[in-house]
């Protein structure tokens, strides 16, 4: 993480507890960290303690409904795992609780790691004793993840020497070191990949017959043949 504020900006001193890497306000006086995903854009260009919460909070609320999904991925259509649903939302509740209490970012992030490892130990169990052939897609969605991981790590632990190394490097150079804006992208993309293997693991089991196809020959999406007769 980054220290003190680099240059004042629009929205004034940053009342988040977190503050990243890129140099706030480098870009436009408007927008504290510019290079970063939509959705924690408010964030990011605040850096305000309540949109911090709206970048992190909906974090938990989303991995929850991927892990709901990945464990009901072999249910009937008309099934709902009420216990499940009872045991997700109310660790949502107390997450969201404790976070505002305490306003350590360590907690919402050991929260979310164990989110994280839920889903990939589930991932595992269908790739290696359900549907083999989706290794492919599995293991490229969480490797693209981690690899996220990895420069956020990086970002975070190496950050005096990477701002030092943009200050001497041209600007379309330096902005490739922005590893917070990689992480936003990483994991976005292997979140992605990751609900087409949810689709795929869900549609597969319905008996419906989903294939992998790319547009343009490089975004790929889910698309679905008829049901199939028993």
């Amino acid at each position: 993480m980054a220290p003190a504020l680099d240059r004042a900006g629009y929205w004034g001193p940053p009342t988040s507890t977190l503050d990243w890497c890129e140099e706030n306000y480098a870009v436009t006086w408007l927008v504290a960290e510019f290079l970063v995903g939509m959705g924690s854009w408010c964030f990011h260009m605040t850096l305000k303690y309540e949109m911090q919460l709206l970048d992190e909070l909906p974090m938990i609320y989303s991995c929850c409904i991927f892990v709901y999904c990945m464990f009901e991925c072999f249910k009937t259509k008309s099934s709902v795992n009420y216990h499940l649903l009872f045991i997700l939302v109310l660790f949502s509740l107390i997450v969201t609780t404790v976070y505002l209490k305490v306003k350590e970012p360590v907690f919402h992030q050991v929260m979310y790691g164990m989110l994280v490892f839920t889903l990939i130990l589930r991932s595992v169990y269908i790739v290696t004793w359900v549907y083999p052939w989706l290794r492919g897609l599995g293991y490229t969605s969480l490797g693209i993840f981690l690899l996220g991981f990895l420069f956020w790590n990086i970002d975070n632990i190496f950050c005096d020497s990477l701002r030092n190394f943009r200050k001497k490097m041209p600007p379309i150079l330096g902005v490739t070191t922005q590893f917070h804006a990689w992480w936003h992208i990483l994991t976005g993309l292997g979140s992605y990949l990751h609900i087409l293997f949810s689709l795929y693991t869900r549609t597969l089991y319905l008996r419906y017959r989903p294939k992998v196809k790319f547009f343009f020959g490089i975004w790929p999406v889910i698309m679905f043949e008829p049901l199939r007769k028993h």
